[in-house]
């Protein structure tokens, strides 16, 4: 074995675990959003701010579905969008 045999190894399995961490499930962001999500329920929203309420669940179902299906960049996407939509219709109730 050369020595740069180990080097490239070494860089490509450096390189596929920052891959991975990248891709990796957006855990967090789906918690995220579940709990604003929630959040602006018990802030009436569906009342005081239904348009952005109805956003934030249809883009939580779609992060869901997404997750399920193994497309998390998708997934962290639409839940990341999620929780902007609920913490907008949370602070349209508070007003």
């Amino acid at each position: 074995m050369t020595f740069r045999s180990p080097r490239l190894y070494l860089c490509c399995i450096a390189l596929s675990g920052l891959l991975s961490a990248c891709a990796g499930v957006p855990v967090q962001e789906m918690s995220d959003a579940r709990q604003a999500v929630e959040a602006a329920r018990q802030a009436d929203a569906r009342t005081y701010a239904p348009e952005e309420l109805q956003a934030a669940e249809n883009l939580l179902q779609r992060a869901e579905e997404a997750l399920t299906e193994g497309y998390y960049r998708q997934a962290r996407e639409d839940a990341e969008a999620a929780r902007e939509q609920a913490v907008n219709a949370q602070s349209k109730s508070s007003q």
